[in-house]
């Protein structure tokens, strides 16, 4: 079978590895794709919201099952796209349609969807123009530290938590007034839940579903977990806290409510949820959800998981995910994310790599580079994630780190203290 993956980053670059080892792939394509995935299959200069194109790559390299990677051309509607075209429809897109990719799309919608099916969350309002008054009535009611949450996508940097209340009502009324452009045009107030995060990933093909192994990440850019949030700089997987009783509540009052509740309100829904989860004390909440893998999760989890992924998908294209077995590795996977110096704020593009080739016992994955010739440079914030499989979690980490210390590019930046919390 040929496949297209569609996406540029970590996620995409993981996703060409691990379909890369399946017998059933024959030819493989990514669209954009980057400096790592041209070893791998055929890079593709399309961009990720450009249907047309993908169209006609799709028709022009007999595509037999389409990978979407990134949120934007999900919530954009791509799987919608596929079905309304008489020559697409019957070839399988691994992504929610449109209506189901609202639960990322829009936080309030996920939060309505969240209470009508008896999800354990955190309280939360609503707020838009016409009714901030009320919401600064609501920030009041609360208890500091305040999360502001911008309504649409915002690339990953829509959340404010801030610990004054005034604080908190001049960032809403910014927010409102376009700090994240149309995506804060509505806002949600939530309740700060104190406890440890972790994203547990599910994947469904609407009716049955798999569970894939859970994993953290770390979004600050310091060390510490301090300074600006970031797309992520590095993940874990397993979570040590994440235990056996813990998944079961897990699976019970989130994973399950939520695929029925697709089901129940005619949600067409075949890829991948993240929920975004927090420990209160043993007890989950649901933060939110995604409807793609996380990144850079994506590296660390994909590392663990055995069985063939084509595999999987085709489960989730036939609705028959239930006869698909699969099997994770018991050992423990780390992702350290390489970024460009300046990031998450203003950064160079165009550094050269070097030493990639050096890199031995890790995977290095890219998120953010492009090939000039056989020269490999940096093309984004996030530039590279290492990545290493090992039997506990200080063996990987110190295989990553010292792989990390192999490469070099001007003003390169990784976090040292991954796992510090998990000790």
């Amino acid at each position: 079978m040929n496949i297209l993956i569609i996406g540029s980053g970590g996620r995409e670059h993981a996703f060409a590895w691990k379909l890369k080892q399946s017998s059933k792939l024959d030819q493989l394509f990514i669209a954009p794709g980057n400096a790592g995935t041209v070893g791998l299959g055929q890079n593709l200069s399309i961009e990720t919201t450009d249907f047309a194109a993908i169209r006609q790559a799709v028709l022009d390299h007999h595509i037999g099952m389409v990978i979407v990677g990134p949120e934007i051309p999900l919530v954009a509607g791509i799987h919608d796209f596929f079905l309304a075209d008489a020559h697409l429809k019957e070839i399988p897109v691994i992504g929610p349609c449109r209506e189901g990719a609202r639960l990322e799309g829009s936080k309030e919608f996920a939060k309505e969807f969240m209470l009508r099916n008896d999800i354990p969350t955190a309280k939360y309002f609503t707020v838009h123009q016409g009714n901030l008054e009320e919401g600064i009535e609501f920030l009041r009611q609360v208890s500091s530290p305040y999360v502001l949450k911008a309504d649409g996508l915002a690339a990953g940097k829509g959340v404010l938590i801030l610990g004054n209340l005034e604080e908190a009502i001049d960032s809403l009324k910014e927010m409102l007034n376009g700090l994240f452009g149309s995506a804060s045009a509505t806002v949600v107030i939530e309740e700060f839940l104190s406890g440890v995060e972790c994203s547990v990933f599910v994947l469904t093909d609407g009716v049955h579903y798999k569970i894939l192994p859970e994993a953290k990440d770390y979004k600050r850019i310091g060390e510490g977990d301090t300074g600006l949030n970031t797309g992520g700089m590095g993940a874990i997987s397993p979570v040590p806290f994440v235990t056996k009783e813990f998944m079961q509540k897990v699976e019970d009052r989130m994973v399950k409510p939520t695929v029925l509740g697709l089901q129940r309100e005619g949600i067409g829904f075949k890829g991948f949820l993240f929920l975004g989860l927090m420990n209160c004390q043993g007890e989950p909440f649901l933060i939110e959800y995604n409807v793609r893998m996380g990144d850079p999760e994506t590296e660390a989890v994909l590392m663990r998981i055995q069985s063939d992924l084509l595999d999987l998908f085709e489960g989730v294209a036939s609705g028959t995910l239930d006869e698909k077995e699969l099997v994770i590795d018991p050992r423990t996977a780390v992702t350290v994310m390489v970024v460009a110096g300046g990031y998450p704020g203003s950064y160079d593009k165009g550094k050269m790599i070097r030493n990639l080739a050096a890199v031995e016992g890790s995977v290095v994955f890219h998120a953010g580079t492009r090939l000039e010739g056989e020269t490999v440079l940096s093309n984004g914030g996030r530039v590279l994630a290492v990545s290493s499989l090992a039997n506990s979690m200080d063996e990987a980490l110190a295989l990553s780190y010292k792989n990390t210390e192999r490469i070099s590019f001007d003003k390169m930046y990784y976090r040292t203290d991954l796992g510090f919390d998990l000790k």
